[in-house]
């Protein structure tokens, strides 16, 4: 793992890259064993559009292609951010590149002054955020599916 690691160079995205970073998004979370069908509904969240990537806070690791990627949004009160984008290509998970990509966003929201991270979690992604310390605090609508409920989790910056 820590020859991996050393490999991997962590940057910002690029606007040329939102393809590649919709397909990594949908092969990601397409791995969790959802049906085609879910995978549909869930086409247009999980696209990343040249416009998002030009914002800035948008983060790939890169060991020849792109292996993950990670975006933090910063609330306009200054004080938390929302993690979301947080997918890792299925052939790169549990080799080390989500923490590389947590420590990153973890460093900017710190650099930022701010409190808190949160995210809405996908389900079988929870035992990875829990792992980070990501705390379930409630239950968030779906942005892709009518009637479906996930894992509103939080993360408190700065507490040592």
């Amino acid at each position: 793992m820590a020859l991996a690691r050393r490999m991997i160079e962590l940057r910002e995205a690029r606007s040329d890259e939102a393809a590649a970073l919709s397909e990594l998004c949908f092969r990601s979370k397409q791995s969790n064993g959802y049906d085609d069908a879910f995978m549909e509904a869930c086409r247009e969240e999980l696209t990343v559009g040249e416009e998002r990537l030009q914002r800035g806070d948008f983060w790939v690791a890169v060991e020849g292609t792109i292996c993950g990627c990670a975006c933090l949004d910063i609330d306009p009160d200054g004080t938390s951010g929302e993690v979301h984008a947080f997918f890792i290509d299925p052939d790169w998970q549990r080799k080390g590149v989500g923490r590389l990509l947590w420590q990153k966003l973890v460093d900017r929201a710190t650099s930022e002054g701010l409190v808190s991270l949160y995210l809405d979690a996908d389900p079988f992604a929870v035992p990875f955020y829990k792992a980070l310390g990501f705390k379930t605090a409630g239950e968030a609508s779906s942005g892709s599916i009518p009637g479906r409920h996930i894992p509103h989790m939080t993360f408190a910056l700065g507490l040592d």
